[in-house]
């Protein structure tokens, strides 16, 4: 019969020394997990994700690409001046929340509000900065082209549709009603649906920055 052939037990020994070494180094250097409250269960994306490069223009008729959104945190929604009802609510909702984190110095210095009109045809630069004068001096009216500002609308799953003209030059926009927050790194972090109580927006913001 051939000999059985035995595994050394210092070879042994020694193999289980070194799993257990890459076990305790995995634990000590893997990210520790965060506790996410339960009311941003729904509020916060699964996980964090990078904007792509884009070419927008402002309401000053500058470039804003996605460096703009580098070193502070911004609400981004997307809508339209012409719109009759829910832009005007929701910026002005945003103005609340703005308002109510001025009250605290730590969250509120480098939060800004970026409007991204989904009618380029009609909200040129000069319209959008007279209508941002409405909200508030932390508010930035950006637009494009349309192939560009559709780029940028999928990066955060904000759909729009523009309807049939009811008149040369009218119509509406049936658009995402929702407010997303992008972080000092460039990344879309969450999402916050309607309906939109200003105290619970900027509450679920201080939250989210806490994590951070």
């Amino acid at each position: 019969m051939p000999e059985k052939k035995t595994v050394p037990y210092g070879t042994i020994a020694i193999f289980a020394l070194w799993v257990g070494i890459l076990g305790l180094a995995y634990v000590l250097l893997m990210p520790s997990q965060k506790t996410i409250p339960p009311e941003l269960a729904a509020v916060l994306r699964p996980e964090p994700r990078l904007l792509r490069p884009f070419t927008l223009v402002d309401q000053h008729n500058q470039s804003f690409t996605r460096q703009d959104f580098e070193g502070q945190w911004s609400f981004v929604f997307f809508g339209y001046t012409y719109c009759p009802d829910i832009c005007p609510m929701t910026l002005s909702v945003l103005t609340a929340v703005l308002n109510e984190l001025q009250r605290d110095p730590d969250a509120a210095p480098d939060a800004k509000v970026i409007f991204v009109s989904v009618d380029p045809q009609r909200d040129t630069p000069e319209v959008l900065v007279n209508y941002m004068e409405f909200f508030g001096e932390g508010f930035l009216g950006v637009s494009g082209s349309e192939q560009e500002i559709n780029g940028f609308a999928r990066q955060f799953g904000a759909g729009y549709i523009k309807e049939p003209e009811r008149a040369p030059g009218e119509y509406l926009i049936s658009h995402t009603s929702s407010i997303f927050l992008v972080d000092p790194e460039m990344r879309l972090l969450a999402g916050f649906s309607p309906p939109h109580d200003p105290a619970t927006v900027a509450d679920q913001y201080r939250q989210i920055r806490a994590l951070d």
